[in-house]
């Protein structure tokens, strides 16, 4: 019997796959409608990406198969999702967040910060949380976590170590930063989980106090909970906020471009700021107690330590050497980036995109999508060097010119196409749903919640989002539950983006299993840590969130997105009396 179970497991994929199509058979044997059909290949996508029976990215071309023999959506209107502005946002700004990744100007930044800050407790944990999230605002929360962990081992090595390893000053080793093929591995399940695979190698372990032992397992819960926080800031920070713009633009097309660079940086970036300082304060509360005068380092004897910790960072800073023309080049090109996303069309002032590409509304025809793909191509244009006759060294006599910024090379080894196709897959489930009418029938049996307070509404679907985002990727969350909140909203007279901003931050709240988010699996993986200990930090860390995301949307969101309206471009069939007076209050 017992060989039996464990063949039924070790075949749970495929039997996966083979039997939820038939038992979901009898939804559209006996509903034959559109909606039905429509509701068949959501549960099932649903459940493959629970199950991760097959890769995330497989099961996300579902619709392409699916969609044309059931009459949804000609095959022609389904594959152009796949590559629609907000995937080609998406792809600029990997371009780039590589770019920064290849010239090491992450980690020059990294350790300059660190070097400002100090290395008396309460200020490191700060440090590397700002560093943190502030890397993570721009590139993967994944390469900024596997790039901060060895740093604060490293610097923790030397504050816990002995007398003898402070006098000797070696370095350490695992200071080095973690590139993707190293032996230290975690399996990437689209930017949503991760499990790890092996732990990074170390040295033999001395023996530690109780007291080092909590402040290692705070320095190592504060980079990849910082991580996943920093994210939510920018539009391009993590995947599930490029969900929420492309749900957008799919489910309500004659929005006016509501969700931008800069409206999203307005709204997520001071819950950002918030819920970081929140994080820092209790996790030192949690692990270093409430002795603040002690954590800052007041009245200490540890100099020695101090100093040696500061030393391994201020060394490594200097290995680094002086910016090189392309670190320089590429910092020009990023900042010239994010002044472009934040002036295209600001919504307050006219900007460049209004001036210079209007429609015939005065809209900007250039996307943010646009000015990402426009440096990304300056970039595979520009020399690393400065342009002159250098010889080559593998054959003397030949002139070589030096590389560009970015090659296609390595931009196809550090791509996450399976993302992109993901993305793809959650905007064709969101335009079939629409044209098949379920959304429709899901917002007219969602109608009762009207008699629920908007806060209130807000806060409980924060709650369920944040809860399912523990279990399942942060991506197929945000898929999964954006369409549904969209019909919600319309059915009830409630501006949709009251709904759909707080649950997209929710997303990123995977704070209690190694398994939620890679950030925690790399963490997981150096050891220090059980999974009680991150699921004790993570539940309260939850919570904080979310009152922290229930303020900003009932608060400085409001004015942003003018949420205290029913906005027009939301209308539907079934909405046409919120249009009937088009002041009627939204939360």
């Amino acid at each position: 019997m017992a060989t039996c179970w464990q063949g039924l497991w070790a075949y749970r994929s495929y039997l996966i796959v083979l039997l939820l199509p038939i038992l979901l058979l009898p939804l559209p044997i006996l509903v034959p409608s559109k909606e039905a059909y429509c509701a068949y290949t959501i549960i099932l996508m649903a459940l493959f990406w629970c199950t991760e029976a097959l890769p995330l990215a497989v099961t996300a071309f579902f619709p392409i198969i699916l969609f044309p023999m059931m009459g949804i959506l000609d095959a022609s209107e389904v594959c152009i999702e796949y590559l629609n502005d907000t995937n080609v946002l998406f792809i600029g700004g990997l371009f780039v967040a590589i770019a920064v990744e290849h010239w090491n100007l992450h980690k020059r930044i990294a350790l300059r910060v660190l070097l400002l800050m100090g290395v008396r407790p309460a200020l490191l944990l700060l440090g590397f949380m700002l560093v943190t999230a502030f890397l993570s605002m721009w590139i993967s929360n994944t390469a900024t976590t596997a790039m901060m962990v060895p740093i604060a081992h490293a610097v923790l090595e030397q504050l816990h170590g002995t007398p003898k390893d402070i006098e000797e000053g070696s370095d350490n080793p695992t200071f080095e930063l973690q590139e993707p093929n190293s032996k230290k591995e975690v399996t990437k399940l689209d930017n949503g989980q991760a499990t790890p695979v092996t732990a990074a190698p170390s040295k033999p372990k001395i023996q530690k106090t109780q007291e080092e032992i909590r402040f290692t397992q705070c320095m190592s819960l504060c980079v990849c909970y910082s991580a996943s926080i920093g994210g939510i800031a920018t539009l391009t920070g993590t995947t599930p906020n490029l969900v929420l713009q492309g749900q957008v633009s799919s489910i309500f097309p004659e929005n006016p471009n509501v969700v931008n660079f800069a409206s999203w940086f307005g709204f997520a970036f001071p819950t950002m700021v918030i819920l970081l300082i929140l994080s820092w304060l209790w996790l030192q509360i949690l692990f270093l107690g409430f002795n603040f005068r002690k954590n800052f380092g007041f009245g200490e004897q540890e100099n020695e330590r101090k100093d040696a910790a500061f030393q391994v960072i201020h060394r490594e800073h200097k290995l680094l050497g002086p910016m090189s023309f392309a670190e320089k080049a590429v910092t020009i090109l990023f900042v010239a980036l994010v002044l472009l996303w934040f002036t295209r069309e600001p919504g307050f002032f006219k900007g460049w995109g209004n001036l210079a590409f209007p429609n015939d509304k005065g809209e900007s025809m250039a996307s943010d999508g646009t000015v990402a793909i426009f440096i990304s191509i300056i970039m595979f244009i520009m020399p690393s060097k400065i342009p002159g006759l250098t010889q080559n060294p593998e054959k003397p006599g030949r002139l070589k010119a030096p590389p560009a910024l970015l090659n296609w090379k390595t931009v196809s080894q550090k791509m996450p196409w399976n993302i992109l196709f993901l993305l793809g897959g959650g905007f064709a489930l969101a335009k079939g749903s629409e044209k098949s009418g379920l959304s429709a029938w899901l917002g007219d049996k969602l109608a009762p919640l009207q008699s629920i307070p908007p806060p209130a509404t807000a806060f409980l679907l924060c709650l369920l989002v944040a809860t399912f985002t523990e279990c399942a990727s942060n991506v197929a969350t945000t898929t999964l539950f954006l369409p549904i909140l969209a019909s919600m909203a319309q059915a009830i007279c409630l501006h949709p983006l009251y709904v759909m901003l707080p649950c997209t931050l929710a997303a990123s709240l995977a704070f209690m299993l190694p398994v939620a988010t890679p950030p925690n699996a790399i963490v997981f993986s150096f050891g220090g840590l059980k999974v009680s200990d991150m699921a004790r930090a993570g539940f309260l860390l939850n919570i904080i969130g979310v009152l922290t995301i229930t303020l900003a949307i009932n608060s400085w969101a409001i004015p942003i997105f003018d949420l205290h309206t029913f906005p027009s471009w939301a209308h539907s069939n079934t909405t046409t009396q919120c249009l009937l007076n088009t002041t009627t209050p939204g939360p």
